[in-house]
């Protein structure tokens, strides 16, 4: 295995995550594999080729404490690529869902890649290294009943375009927008099953479709004719209109 160097993937435990590492290895990548539960990040792990040309990194990221326990935890380590793919959201009435896990939604989704992305900047730099940020087409339109999931991935898909643009001929990045993926994203969600589910698309194609964006330079990608077709709706129709019919279909 020819080792390109490392790169840190973010919620690696399972989903995006997991496949983000069974494609990279692939590639000839050594991976630093993140998550804050040892037993589901070392599914990832076992599920490696080549286990030892990897390392598995532990911590909560909605602490006060947990970016700097990952920087902690990938000191020294010739980082070639950034993997911002930690994340989950929170379906419910907005006004009966606590603060705290609303805030936590916040942090996981865009503080800690922009904190993580600022620190690991210069090394990525140097090396002439990558970025991909997950985003999500929740970003695109706000998401009643999912207010501040929508909301954090607005504010990541706004940062990641823009710093594209900042960093282009230093680091590529990519903003990748999927639409529903059975990534197990409901069930930690919360939210029920629903007509988004004709939008589906597989997580190998997801994954695919970002790298294959990123082969070219970097860029917007939403993947998939499925995601693309639910993008295309998002953008044609009215406001109004849009807001009524997600009401609809995610109201508790």
């Amino acid at each position: 295995m020819d080792n390109k160097g490392y790169v840190l993937i973010t919620g690696a435990s399972g989903g995006f995550g997991l496949e983000f590492a069974r494609q990279l290895e692939a590639r000839g990548y050594s991976l630093l594999l993140h998550g804050r539960d040892r037993a589901r990040l070392q599914l990832t792990m076992n599920a490696m080729h080549h286990p030892t040309h990897h390392r598995l990194i532990l911590a909560d990221l909605n602490t006060k404490t947990g970016v700097n326990d990952l920087l902690k935890g990938i000191e020294h380590s010739p980082l070639t690529g950034l993997i911002n793919n930690a994340g989950f959201g929170i379906w419910g009435s907005f006004e009966k869902t606590g603060i705290v896990p609303q805030i936590d939604v916040i942090k996981t989704d865009l503080k800690a890649p922009i904190e993580l992305t600022h620190a690991l900047l210069p090394v990525l730099i140097k090396q002439r290294g990558f970025i991909i940020n997950v985003s999500s087409l929740a970003g695109v339109s706000p998401l009643p009943y999912m207010s501040t999931y929508a909301a954090a991935k607005a504010g990541l898909t706004y940062w990641s375009e823009a710093l594209r643009t900042e960093l282009v001929e230093k680091v590529r990045v990519v903003t990748l927008a999927p639409g529903p993926s059975p990534t197990g994203f409901r069930d930690i969600s919360g939210m029920p099953a629903g007509p988004g589910s004709f939008f589906r698309t597989k997580v190998s194609k997801i994954i695919s479709a970002s790298l294959t964006t990123l082969d070219h330079g970097g860029g917007y990608c939403v993947p998939g004719w499925r995601h693309q077709l639910l993008y295309a709706l998002q953008k044609i129709t009215p406001g109004n209109w849009a807001l009524r019919i997600m009401s609809k279909q995610l109201r508790p």
